[in-house]
């Protein structure tokens, strides 16, 4: 009767812990699709910029069209991606792309030194910010979860009740120094090179040199 009891305490406390366990994966899941929305968020913020800044530059480099074109087509494969793998590279992609309109821009000091401009670079340096802190937070969660997916005995329940592991987003930090770089505006002209100072003139022989009284005649 003794042995009956301990087993049916076993069996309890084994129930006991499956559905603490199978709640925790439930917990951690919704928390990494709770995080990968919050990405979503901010990419989406970056989508929207994106068009100002590439009609910012047309205004300037017109004929810079495959360039423009290249930025348009990556914004639109990004925003039809689904899926953090699949998002992922269309972010890689975009990076890209906003990489070569910001190296068109280079070529332009008016573009640069104006304010929309700036606040455009100003914009798009915080979005990346926002961006690598969702992903940075995702992938903490992912890492926790995917750990718990492959280690025993929470693995026989991830296998029991269908909880694969979860990819990992994985994107470039974007080219923020160059977002950020500041435009030389020169408000007063030109400045002089700067140049060494003429050389001392050695004085004419049988003369003492300023500040000193000459030697008295013997």
């Amino acid at each position: 009767m003794i042995a009956l009891w301990v087993i049916l305490g076993i069996v309890v406390l084994v129930l006991l812990w499956g559905v603490v366990a199978y709640n925790r994966f439930v917990s951690q899941r919704q928390g990494i699709r709770d995080a990968y929305a919050n990405i979503d968020t901010e990419l989406r913020r970056r989508y929207d910029l994106i068009p100002n800044l590439v009609e910012s530059v047309k205004g300037y480099a017109s004929h810079e069209r495959a360039t423009f074109e290249n930025v348009t087509a990556a914004r639109t494969a990004a925003m039809q991606a689904q899926g953090p793998e699949q998002q992922a590279q269309a972010e890689n992609m975009l990076t890209d792309a906003l990489r070569r309109l910001f190296a068109v821009a280079e070529a332009y000091p008016e573009l640069r030194a104006s304010e929309n401009f700036q606040a455009l670079q100003a914009e798009l340096a915080n979005t990346e910010d926002r961006i690598q802190v969702s992903r940075r937070f995702y992938n903490a969660n992912v890492r926790e979860y995917n750990e718990r997916v492959q280690s025993v005995p929470s693995n026989v329940i991830a296998s029991m009740f269908g909880f694969p592991a979860e990819p990992f987003f994985e994107i470039e930090e974007g080219d923020r120094a160059t977002m950020e770089q500041a435009p030389r505006v020169d408000f007063g002209g030109t400045a002089a090179p700067d140049t060494p100072p003429p050389a001392a003139t050695p004085p004419p022989a049988g003369t003492s040199p300023p500040g000193e009284t000459p030697p008295a005649a013997g």
